[in-house]
């Protein structure tokens, strides 16, 4: 894959998440960054988190393996981990 392609992949994937948390949990579009931490910048607990991976699954198209998401923090471990999804 070529890295214009995977910079755009990147780009879709975010503004994929980003407009998932802002209509989901009423985020301010401000607040959405790379860095944001889901729990502690972003007040999303476990429930929302599950509700996040079921819309992430309807985007993907693939089953989401719990463990692949244990370890996300913040919006870019999320794109990161839904980037990794979509390369199996």
């Amino acid at each position: 894959m070529s890295t214009d392609v995977a910079a755009t992949e990147r780009t879709e994937i975010f503004t994929h998440v980003s407009k998932t948390l802002i209509e989901l949990f009423e985020l301010d579009s401000h607040d959405i960054k790379p860095q944001a931490r889901l729990y502690e910048d972003l007040d999303i607990d476990s429930i929302d988190a599950v509700d996040l991976v079921v819309e992430l699954k309807q985007f993907t198209g693939r089953r989401i393996n719990p463990d692949d998401f244990k370890s996300v923090r913040t919006i870019d471990d999320v794109v990161n981990a839904v980037e990794r999804l979509m390369q199996r």
